[in-house]
This record gives C-alpha cells, structure tokens and sequence, in this order.
C-alpha cells in the first residue's frame, strides 16, 4: 500500500529558509522510500494580508497546486475581505482550505513543521479524522514561541496530541518533555543531513573585490538569536589589532533592523561590514570557499543548514556550545567552541585562528570530514523511515481491533 502523505510547512522552494530547505529534503527522501508526499505551504502571521487589506487589495482564498520533482506542493491563501479581519479569520480560513485538501486526496498521515503554525492546524485536523499526526520542531517554535502566553497552550496541546514529535536537537527534546511528559515515549531526536555540494560550480560573487584582511563571515536572516551583537563586538575589537571583513550573508528581519542597524553604527567598523540582503541559496553558498572564519555565535538555532554547508566547504568554524551546533562540533577537533553571549570568547577564538592559518586548515578538513561521512541523507531517510514506520504500526492496531470486534 502506497500511503499518501501531507506535509505542513511555513516555506517551501523556492521559498528562501532553512525550513523550507527541510521540507523539500524530508519530502524527497519520503518519496523515494515509496510515500506519495503532498506538500500545504501557508504562513499564519498575517501581516501582508493586513496591509493588502489596508491598501485596499481584496481578494478570494486560493490554493495553488504545481509539481515540483515528483512532489504535489499546494501553496494556500487566506481571503482578504475586510481591514477589521483577525488573526482567527485568517486562520480559520487557512484550515478549511487544508481540509478541502483531505477531502480530495485522502490522505492517511499528517506531519507539522514548525510546531507553533503549522502544527496546531495540522494536528486538529489530523485528530479530528482519527489519523496519525507528526510534528517537527525545528527551533524557534519551542525555545522562543513557547513563552508567548497567546501560544504556549496550544503548543503543549499540540506536543500532547502528536502520534510522534521530532526535533533537530537533544535540547529542543528535552525541553518539550518538561512541557509534555506524555511525549517521553513518542519523541526522538536526529540532526538535519546535508547532500554534497560542489563549490566549483559557483561563479564568483561581486563582493569578494571588496574583501580586505581576513574575512569572518556569518550567513541567515540575521535576528534575535543569531548572537549578531557579539559578533560586532568581537570584530572591533579585532579591528583595532588586524586588518578584516565581516561579511553578512543575509539580511536582518525587518521588525528587528532599527535595532541592528544601530548596534552597526555603535560598532564603529560599519565601514568593515559587508552585508548582500536577501540572496538565493546558490548565492550564498557561492560565498562560503571565500570565508576564512565561519562564525555561528548563536544563542539558540535549533540545527542551522548554514552549519552543514559551512562544514562542507572546509571552513574553520567558530560556534557557540547551544542545540545542534554544540551536539554536531567537537572543541579543537573540528572547531573552537564557545559558551553563548560572550563577546569576550568569541575575540579570543577569532584571534587564535587569525594567527593561526595552519590551525584554520586543520579543523576546516576535520568539519568537512564528519559532515560527509555522519550527516549524510541516507542516515536521516533511515531515520524518517523508521520514524514513519513506528506511526503507521500505531495506527494499523486500533484499526485491526475494531475489525475483530465487528
């Protein structure tokens, strides 16, 4: 029996995101164990909704349905009827439209990305039609959203009533099952996979003609949790001793870029920064052999693709001890390790691979080493299979007594 699968996902490709990135790798590996994978991409903060709303823009829900590499990726869209709508009308809107999509293609397993908007959409609808649901937390959704008292109920609602959670890091795990003890026994945790990517096939980026000294360079949607502050602080300090550039692969997210652009300007090296806004990914892996530090100073970041495509090009990392990054590297093995919000460990780490090429070349090809040989995609389709096969068993029992009782 083929079973036919829906993901749920706030971004999809060509969607830029490391969730979306997942999404696509997770439902490949699914089809090519013999899944039939169906893909709903919907956002539930609807802040472009309003302003279309405001602008006068109205508009009637929509799905839009395409193909894409043998997966069937519907793209849904909440209707725009009135500047007064709420965030329920919205959502309300979104989960019919979901719904619609089960009636057609009956699907016989659910699975969540990104716990706090997709799952508890998913999860309902899921539990509402005696059907196995998965949920993925992938960071932010648990170590930030689950303080929103708004949000918090319908998280552990949403933890509690999975068939199966999984998460991209022992600490995201172990935080859940002090929200939800009930998840003990349905929760596994298993790190993000990457496939090979050949460098050589990037053209070179326009930037690099500006690059000066030793180029430190940090790639995402630079945000609270990215540490970003720490990182400036590390680099004046270096600036003062030593000739470089900071290079943001990336942009800072809009409702935080008053705040960034100011600790810039307080750095006092704005002029040492390079920042290229929001790229593709090819873009921004076509930077990546150009760094000589890669700096990940996060303060929590679930387990971040940046990392594994960091490792992939051979570069010296300097990481912070938090979720994945502290589970995946090893301390002057395959990176120099840091504890969170520490300006001062940062410099000092920055400052020891500055004067130190050799050392930079030697944990460059360590982290390369692991990333190919232990976070491959076969290790994490074996994972999902097993994952997958353990939900479906779950649900095959009840079925099996009820037709013992007929």
């Amino acid at each position: 029996m083929r079973h036919n699968v829906c993901i749920t996902t706030l971004e999809y490709p060509p969607d830029v995101g490391g969730v979306g990135e997942s999404a696509q790798r997770i439902a490949q590996m699914l089809k090519d164990l013999g899944y039939k994978v169906h893909v709903a991409v919907f956002r539930a903060v609807f802040r472009t909704e309003r302003e279309k709303a405001l602008a006068g823009e109205y508009r009637r829900s929509s799905c839009q349905t395409t193909e894409q590499n043998g997966i069937m990726v519907h793209r849904l869209k909440p209707a725009i009827r009135s500047t007064s709508a709420k965030e329920q009308d919205y959502l309300c809107d979104i989960y019919s439209q979901l719904k619609q999509l089960h009636q057609i293609h009956r699907f016989d397993i659910f699975h969540g990305f990104f716990i706090n908007e997709t799952g508890f959409l998913t999860t309902l609808l899921a539990r509402e039609n005696n059907l196995p649901v998965i949920n993925s937390v992938r960071g932010a959704d648990l170590h930030k959203h689950s303080f929103s008292p708004q949000q918090h109920g319908q998280i552990t609602w949403t933890l509690d009533n999975s068939s199966w959670v999984t998460f991209v890091s022992q600490d995201l795990m172990n935080r859940a099952r002090v929200l939800v003890p009930s998840i003990q026994e349905k929760s596994s945790a298993f790190l993000n996979a990457i496939a090979p990517i050949n460098f050589d096939q990037f053209t070179t980026p326009a930037l690099v003609e500006q690059f000066r000294g030793t180029v430190i360079g940090s790639v995402g949607n630079f945000r609270d949790k990215k540490g970003l502050e720490y990182l400036l602080d590390a680099c004046a300090e270096l600036a003062q001793e030593t000739e470089l550039t900071l290079l943001l692969v990336g942009d800072f997210v809009q409702k935080e870029r008053g705040y960034w652009e100011q600790e810039l300007r307080r750095s006092g090296i704005a002029n040492q920064v390079l920042i290229t806004g929001k790229i593709s990914r090819q873009d921004a892996l076509a930077y990546l052999p150009y760094l000589d530090i890669f700096a990940i100073p996060s303060l929590h970041d679930g387990c971040p693709n940046a990392l594994l495509e960091a490792m992939l090009a051979g570069r010296a990392i300097v990481g912070t001890t938090v979720d994945a990054i502290g589970e995946i590297l090893e301390n002057r093995i395959d990176a120099l390790l840091v504890n969170p919000a520490s300006s001062q460990e940062l410099t000092l780490a920055f400052r020891e691979l500055i004067h130190q090429p050799s050392l930079r070349q030697q944990l460059g090809i360590a982290a390369q080493s692991k990333v190919k040989t232990q976070l491959t995609p076969s290790g994490e389709q074996q994972n999902w299979n097993w994952v997958y096969q353990q939900v479906l068993k779950q649900q095959e029992i009840p079925a099996m007594a009820r037709v013992r009782l007929v």
